[in-house]
């Protein structure tokens, strides 16, 4: 592993448990870094869709840890594959809910601290289904694209503020979402990847650790591909 600097660095990971985030929270407490995991599996339990819940997590993460230096957004869910015109409006709201408004949420506790101390970077986990829009997914890749608009609008916003918005767009991850998809969706992913292969968790964090870092100084606002060659822009 490249070794990147976090040492004093703290940091927040939501849905850090498992899959991506956990690897994520792997690869940043290696490199130095204090981390606070916000997940409905952590202790304490942390409903990210819940602005109630985010309040009490940071109240709770800025006595432990002190600062908040990193913000990743990383919990989500994939719901239902089903056909748009078929797809429950319920679930619709409850995967917009998890996947987009957490990270607004979020954001917008987390960042008027970063601000204050002039120093923050925050990453959001998007997918490359929020550029090309995957069928049978409806709400998964409109949240996604609302996750890629969400860091364009906040990178502008705080472009001056010393805090960096970034979001990374990966193909699917073999992870426990998958055990909510569809083989059919599944095989549909993977036909779609150039490389012939799921992106490992390990090079998710590794493009998210970096964007993390101390080293990313002019990119903010952007939107970074990391999908095996699938995506066209």
């Amino acid at each position: 592993m490249n070794q990147l600097d976090f040492k004093g660095r703290t940091a927040i990971v939501t849905g850090g448990m498992q899959g991506i985030g956990a690897a994520i929270v792997k690869r940043l407490q290696d490199s130095g870094a204090k981390v606070a995991i916000w997940d409905l599996d952590g202790s304490p339990k942390v409903d990210v869709s819940d602005p109630s819940s985010v309040d009490s997590a940071l109240r709770k993460t800025l006595a432990e840890l002190g600062k908040i230096d990193v913000l990743v957004n990383n919990a989500g869910v994939a719901g239902k594959n089903v056909p748009t015109v078929d797809y429950p409006i319920e679930e619709w709201e409850r995967v917009l809910r998890v996947n987009l408004t957490s990270q607004f949420l979020t954001c917008r506790a987390v960042a008027p601290h970063m601000v204050k101390a002039k120093y923050g970077r925050i990453v959001n986990i998007a997918s490359v289904a929020g550029k090309e829009g995957n069928p049978n997914a409806v709400a998964y890749s409109a949240s996604k694209a609302g996750v890629i608009s969400l860091t364009k609008s906040l990178g502008k916003e705080l472009a001056q503020a010393g805090v960096l918005v970034n979001c990374v767009t990966p193909a699917a991850a073999k992870t426990a979402i998958f055990d909510q998809m569809t083989e059919q969706h599944i095989n549909y992913m993977l036909a779609k990847i150039p490389m012939g292969r799921f992106v490992e968790v390990g090079e998710i964090a590794a493009l998210v650790c970096w964007l993390a870092s101390a080293d990313c100084t002019f990119s903010t606002g952007g939107v970074f591909d990391i999908s095996g060659g699938r995506a066209t822009y």
